[in-house]
């Protein structure tokens, strides 16, 4: 049985932001960050594990992997990958962004 890909709507609002952000300077380069996040999340499914695990939050149930300086972040359960946050690399997990998790 294939498990499922659920993307928090927080998830979907840092992509919506990220791309306007590099849209300013690359619309092109904005759809490729964008298409690679989305295809990373297809790939979690069946490889839900070869992300690290958070160093913030030493949980192994929460992992994340980077596409270029982007952290997404992602919860496995069972055979399910919810993605829970897309942020730069350079950004620690705050008290916001960690209420999510």
């Amino acid at each position: 049985m294939a498990g499922e890909l659920i993307w928090a709507l927080e998830a979907l609002d840092d992509i919506d932001a990220i791309a306007r952000y590099i849209a300013r300077d690359s619309a092109v380069y904005a759809r490729r960050v964008i298409s690679e996040i989305f295809e990373l999340g297809e790939l979690l499914l069946t490889q839900p594990l070869m992300g690290r695990v958070v160093p913030e939050l030493a949980n192994p149930a929460i992992r994340e992997h980077f596409i270029y300086s982007y952290r997404v972040i992602y919860q496995v359960s069972g055979d399910d990958v919810q993605v829970l946050s897309v942020i730069h690399g350079r950004r620690l997990l705050d008290s916001a962004i960690a209420d999510r998790l």
